[in-house]
């Protein structure tokens, strides 16, 4: 069991680099558990949909995973890192050692990107095939509670931010088959009296648009190497927080 203190902070920032053995080596596990009072929103095959949720792990896997249990593994996973509660799992082949963070005004990002199998979301129906876990996973963190409804918002400006991104580095691609994403903003019930919920998390709104600037800058440096791109914003850094 890990200390708690290693895991424990209320800042995207304060995400930990721990490891996790599958196939017989060492895999970069990303944790963060800002503990509870934080709902998520996700499409996460863990912890996904909106609710109370108290830590998000990211864990690279090999290529060519193979196991049916993905919920499962991440539950092992995260108990293995010393957490419990409610939280969500996120997978992906990409390197997780290169995460990438951006924060802007408040709003942070960390961004993970594999874009080996990617392409535009409307194709013609064809063959379905099981998608790899080579993903672009995007967290984000807003300090301000959030609707329902500015929930699903944020996730809708986040995935808007990640295609501004690679249309601009030239991918030709709206994203990859398995992306996933996941958005953590503090509980209404936690809000200082006399204060409410955001109503609004699309681009032009105040956090919707800090939203969009983090995860776009985070997402762009994730995927410029992979795509040939030197592109690395101020507001970034690679393998560790911004903290600004």
């Amino acid at each position: 069991m890990l200390p708690r203190n290693l895991l424990t902070g209320p800042s995207l920032a304060d995400a930990s680099l721990l490891s996790h053995v599958e196939q017989g080596r060492n895999w970069p596990l990303l944790v963060w558990a800002p503990g509870p009072g934080v709902r998520m929103v996700s499409s996460a095959v863990l912890g996904g949909g909106i609710g109370e949720r108290q830590w998000v792990v990211n864990a690279q896997v090999p290529p060519g995973y193979s196991r049916l249990d993905p919920v499962t593994h991440l539950r092992e996973l995260a108990s293995g890192a010393g957490l419990d509660g409610a939280g969500v799992g996120l997978m992906t082949a990409a390197s997780v050692a290169d995460r990438c963070h951006a924060a802007d005004g408040g709003a942070r990002a960390v961004v993970t990107a594999g874009i080996g199998v990617r392409g535009w979301a409307a194709v013609p129906e064809g063959p379905v095939v099981a998608p790899r876990p080579g993903t672009i996973n995007i967290v984000v963190s807003l300090p301000v509670p959030l609707t329902d409804a500015a929930l699903v918002n944020a996730v809708a400006t986040a995935t808007e931010a990640k295609v501004q991104a690679l249309v601009e580095l030239g991918a030709d691609a709206s994203g990859t088959p398995t992306d996933a994403v996941c958005v953590a903003a503090p509980s209404p019930a936690s809000a200082p009296a006399g204060s409410s919920a955001e109503s609004f998390a699309g681009p032009r709104s105040y956090w919707g648009g800090r939203l969009a600037r983090a995860v776009h800058a985070a997402t762009r440096a994730a995927c410029a190497g992979p795509l040939g791109s030197p592109w690395v914003p101020s507001v970034l850094n690679r393998g560790r927080a911004a903290r600004r």
